[in-house]
């Protein structure tokens, strides 16, 4: 499976690049690029939330995808048009296939499940993406069904390794991405162990695609 449009910067910065250039969670952006058609917003933590990092992305044309919990928040940036999403809603855009799932802590404090926060399930072109958002191990993060799982891993905010192992086993994806790792929370190696764990199965793991 072609993994070449696909980029990971810190933490859950991801982008897709296609006929239409998506990027989820930016954060930490070092240059002015303004190539972003959708930009997607799992919730407002400021390293999924970076104002300075969406201003070297967007452009006139930016469509944003957010939470519906976060339009206050979101109305407040100058974008082309603004889609808010609740937990279970599915909408289309631009021939793109979008899904929503809640993303929670199960016991924790950090993402209460009340914020409807949210982990998105996107189709493009046939190809399935789950990105997880931060979250714990959930019974709907455990039945999705996808191609490619963009899993955090690092730990006390989210699942940890060990807990990211047990779900990307159940839910079977070709290719797992972690992310949240390695940065504010998380070591580096946790990549390579996630690797280890999964050595015995079908998924390949793919640690960093960075841009």
């Amino acid at each position: 499976m072609n993994i070449d449009n696909i980029e990971i910067n810190t933490q859950s910065s991801i982008r897709l690049g296609f006929d239409k250039v998506i990027y989820f969670d930016p954060y930490k952006i070092e240059t002015d690029k303004h190539d972003s058609d959708i930009i997607f917003i799992t919730h407002n933590h400021y390293d999924h939330m970076d104002g300075e990092s969406i201003e070297k992305i967007k452009n006139d044309n930016t469509i944003v995808v957010a939470p519906k919990s976060m339009e206050d928040i979101i109305s407040k940036i100058e974008f082309s048009d603004y889609i808010y999403l609740e937990p279970f809603d599915e909408t289309n855009l631009d021939n793109i296939n979008i899904k929503t799932i809640p993303a929670y802590n199960n016991e924790k404090q950090f993402h209460p499940r009340a914020n409807n926060w949210l982990g998105y399930i996107v189709t493009i072109d046939n190809t399935t993406y789950y990105i997880a958002g931060d979250t714990d191990v959930t019974d709907e993060a455990s039945n999705v069904k996808c191609d490619i799982a963009f899993i955090p891993i690092g730990g006390h905010f989210t699942m940890d390794v060990k807990e990211a192992t047990e779900l990307i086993i159940k839910i079977n994806p070709k290719i797992v991405i972690p992310i949240h790792y390695g940065s504010i929370i998380g070591e580096p190696t946790y990549g390579k162990i996630l690797k280890e764990n999964l050595f015995d199965t079908n998924i390949e793991v793919i640690e960093k695609l960075q841009f």
